[in-house]
């Protein structure tokens, strides 16, 4: 231990970041992931009983991936290393593996290696890993930012278990912000600090579910505000603001203007105007509205107001949906820009919304009997009761339609669905009329 060593020693935790002083020691301690760590879940129950294997922990930054690692460590008998891929080199795993050979001859001891942003070691790197974690020697534990299953050899994907970490939800992130300013132990409770509700709320959602962005949003507010007459420190929303360097949007997510600024997005969408409808989305983005939010909106508004006009703006909207849950953000607002400008511009139609809408008022109000030649002929007897007779088979006849009725008698005239002039719907409606008008 050389005098530097030895100073940080006697300054303790106190010195350090208040995220990492706030870090969990214990399971229990945990905040969210209950997906992956809760009491009835495999990770749970190996980490407990002391029986892990390999592990790849995979999730945005704060999320706690390492803080998960250093719980193992405290749970663990095992011996526990640690090396960051983007400064370790080879010779770095040398020693780690000596020791781990050492560990487990001489005292019989498992050695855990955590490796931190593994995705950062190349491909030689990887493999001089692979044998000593398959014959035992060490306990591999990773942790990536990057989906593991293209950044990680696969060879060692195949020997680990692979947890996926979420976002932290805001409920969690305004605990921790509350153990933050209170907690006299770990946190920052001797600076004898308030955080107000609608400060607490703010940074919770503009967190975007990245537990370190807010809390060390919290420790720059407690350690810069000037005291008030009462003595103590208030972070306030002012005060949150200039800490996490963002503008507070008035943009309540259970309030009056949430649904005022979503009813906007429709709108402009609706209106075919992309310019309005990709601010009111960046206005949500800025607010930390949830983006499979905004994606089942646009979905939503990919059959209700463009429809048949344009069938392919459901598969952009439907494609969005699933590129955003799979990247998160902050990349996912070019993909909500991309379906949120292609339905806006997309030429309009209501007709599939209409036609929805009679056929459920049409069931709700007339009495009616599927026609006999529809009715099911797949079963003995059928025929004897008339179902399916006279059924007229669309593929034998030319362009694959044949005149019969479809609708029960009781509503056989009617129309529910009326293409429009616009777009796609256009050629489908000249294709119905023409099928309809044709001398069979």
């Amino acid at each position: 231990m050389d005098l530097f060593d030895y100073m940080r020693e006697q300054k303790g935790d106190k010195e350090s970041p208040l995220a990492s002083r706030l870090r969990p020691t214990t399971l229990e301690e945990i905040v969210g992931q209950q997906h992956i760590i809760g009491k009835d879940k495999l990770l749970y129950r190996a980490i407990k009983a002391d029986k892990l294997g390999s592990l790849i922990f995979y999730g945005p930054p704060g999320t706690g991936k390492t803080t998960l690692a250093k719980v193992i460590a405290n749970t663990t008998s095992a011996e526990f290393k640690q090396i960051n891929a983007t400064i370790a080199g080879k010779k770095d795993m040398e020693e780690v593996v000596q020791q781990a050979k050492n560990n487990m001859g001489m005292y019989g001891k498992k050695t855990i290696l955590f490796v931190d942003e593994i995705h950062r070691f190349n491909k030689g790197q990887q493999d001089y890993l692979l044998p000593f974690v398959e014959d035992g020697t060490l306990i591999l534990i990773g942790a990536t930012t990057e989906n593991p299953y293209f950044e990680v050899n696969s060879a060692l994907i195949s020997r680990s278990s692979v947890f996926e970490l979420k976002s932290l939800e805001r409920e969690d992130i305004k605990t921790l912000l509350k153990r933050a300013v209170y907690d006299k132990e770990k946190g920052m409770g001797s600076y004898s600090a308030e955080i107000t509700d609608e400060a607490l709320e703010f940074l919770a959602d503009i967190s975007g579910g990245d537990a370190r962005n807010a809390l060390n949003a919290i420790e720059l507010g407690i350690l810069t505000t000037e005291r008030s007459e009462d003595g103590k420190i208030h972070i306030t929303i002012d005060v949150a603001q200039e800490c996490i360097q963002k503008r507070v949007v008035r943009y309540d997510k259970t309030g009056d203007n949430h649904y005022d600024t979503i009813s906007a997005f429709i709108k402009s969408l609706r209106g075919s105007d992309p310019d309005a409808a990709v601010y009111y989305l960046a206005k949500m983005l800025y607010a930390g509205e949830d983006i499979k939010f905004i994606a089942r909106r646009l979905m939503i508004s990919a059959s209700e107001d463009v429809g048949n006009a344009d069938p392919y703006a459901l598969t952009v909207a439907v494609s969005a949906s699933q590129a955003v849950e799979r990247i998160g953000m902050p990349e996912a607002q070019i993909i909500l820009a991309q379906a949120t400008t292609y339905i806006a511009s997309a030429p309009k139609s209501n007709a599939s919304y209409l036609a929805i809408g009679a056929a459920m008022e049409a069931v709700k109000t007339k009495k009616t009997t599927v026609p006999t030649h529809l009715q099911d002929a797949h079963y003995k007897g059928a025929a004897n009761l008339g179902h399916g007779v006279g059924y007229k088979y669309a593929h034998d006849y030319p362009e694959h339609y044949v005149k019969q009725q479809y609708l029960p008698d009781e509503i056989k005239n009617e129309r529910f669905y009326n293409p429009t002039d616009i777009g796609c719907e256009k050629e489908i409606k000249e294709r119905l009329e023409r099928l309809r008008n044709r001398e069979d």
